[in-house]
C-alpha cells in the first residue's frame, strides 16, 4: 500500500475490520505500507501480489505511478474524491500496469462496487488465505468461489446428460455417467464447503462437512430429480439436469457462508427460495447456449436466414 499516509491508514483499517479487538499478526503482515521514493529503500516483492496507491485527486502523478509500476506488480490507483462518483476501471490491471478507480469516500460499500472485484482477480489462487486474514473480503470471495463451483457442477451435469442422450453410447455408459456425475458434483460441493470454512477462519478438515450435511444431502435429491426428468425430456432434460446441479451447488456455498456468518443454517424457506432462483437462472443460461449453437432457433420460428 502506498500514497497519502492518512488515506493509507484509513484503507488499512477497513481491510482489517472484522477481527474484533485483536488483529492477528498474520493479518497485519499481509498489508505492507511502502514509500517507493524513500532513498536507499530496497523492496522485497517476492510475496507481493499487487500495489494499492490511495490518494486525493491529482496526487497520483504519472511519475509516481511509474515508480510503482517498476515493481512489476499490478497497480490499483485509488483516488478519493468527495466531489466525484464511484468509478471502476474496465478491467483489473496487469503486471506492471495501472488501473484507475475513484470513490467519494473510503467505505466498504464504495470499495465493494469498484476496487474489490478486480482485486480478487489478481488474488486468484490465494483468495481463501486472503479472506481468512481480511474479513471484509470474505463475502465477495465466498460468492466468487460458489459461482465457480456451481459452473463446474453445471458442466459435469450437462456432460453426463449429453452422454445419456447419445444413442447406443447412452445405453452403454448412461448408468456409469450418472453415477460419475453424482460423485463428481458431491466432490465439488465438499471441496467448496472446506473452502468456505477456511475462509471464515476454521481449519479445513473433514469434520467440518458434518456441520452442513443437510445442505449437501439436499443436493442428492435434486440431482436424482434431474436425472429422472431428463430421461423424459431430451433437450430440455439436459438443461434441467444442469440447472439443478448448478442450483444445488449454489445453495451449498451460500448456505455454508450464511451458516458461518450468522451462526445458524438457513431456514427451509430460504433454501428453497435460493434454489428456485438459481435453477431458473441456470436454465436461462442453458437456453441461451442452445440458441447460440442453433442458428435456426436464434433467427426465430425455426426459420433460417433469407
Amino acid at each position: 500500500m502506498a500514497g497519502d499516509g492518512a488515506l493509507v491508514a484509513e484503507l488499512r483499517a477497513i481491510l482489517l475490520s472484522g477481527h474484533g479487538e485483536r488483529i492477528p499478526l498474520d493479518a497485519n503482515a499481509c498489508l505492507e505500507s511502502i514509500d517507493p521514493a524513500a532513498p536507499g529503500r530496497v523492496l522485497d516483492t517476492a510475496a507481493a501480489r499487487c500495489v494499492i496507491v490511495v490518494s486525493p485527486p491529482g496526487e497520483a502523478t504519472p511519475s509516481a505511478l511509474s515508480r510503482l509500476e517498476a515493481l512489476e506488480l499490478p497497480v490499483f490507483a485509488l483516488t478519493v474524491d468527495p466531489r466525484g462518483p464511484a468509478q471502476a476501471a474496465n478491467e483489473a490491471p496487469s503486471a506492471a500496469g495501472t488501473a484507475h478507480y475513484t470513490v467519494p469516500a473510503l467505505s466498504v460499500e464504495h470499495l465493494s462496487s469498484t476496487l474489490f472485484p478486480h482485486l480478487l482477480t489478481v488474488l486468484k489462487g490465494i483468495e481463501v488465505a486472503v479472506g481468512r486474514r481480511l474479513p471484509v473480503l470474505r463475502e465477495a470471495i465466498g460468492t466468487q468461489l460458489t459461482a465457480e463451483a456451481s459452473m463446474s457442477s453445471l458442466r459435469v451435469a450437462v456432460a453426463s446428460a449429453l452422454v445419456d442422450h447419445v444413442p447406443v453410447l447412452g445405453i452403454v455408459l448412461g448408468t456409469v455417467a450418472s453415477a460419475g456425475d453424482t460423485l463428481a458434483i458431491t466432490g465439488i460441493q465438499a471441496f467448496l464447503l472446506l473452502q468456505i470454512a477456511a475462509l471464515y477462519g476454521h481449519d479445513p478438515d473433514l469434520t467440518r462437512l458434518g456441520e452442513l450435511v443437510p445442505v449437501v444431502g439436499g443436493g442428492f435429491g435434486w440431482r436424482a430429480l434431474a436425472r429422472e426428468l431428463s430421461g423424459f425430456i431430451p433437450v430440455a432434460g439436459i438443461l434441467i439436469k444442469g440447472g439443478i446441479a448448478y442450483a444445488g451447488t449454489l445453495v451449498v456455498g451460500q448456505g455454508a457462508a450464511y451458516y458461518y456468518q450468522q451462526g445458524r443454517p438457513m431456514s427451509a424457506k430460504q433454501v428453497r427460495h435460493l434454489y428456485d432462483e438459481a435453477r431458473t437462472r441456470a436454465v436461462e443460461m442453458g437456453r441461451d447456449l442452445v440458441d447460440r449453437l442453433n442458428p435456426r432457433r436464434r433467427d426465430g420460428n425455426g426459420g433460417g436466414r433469407a
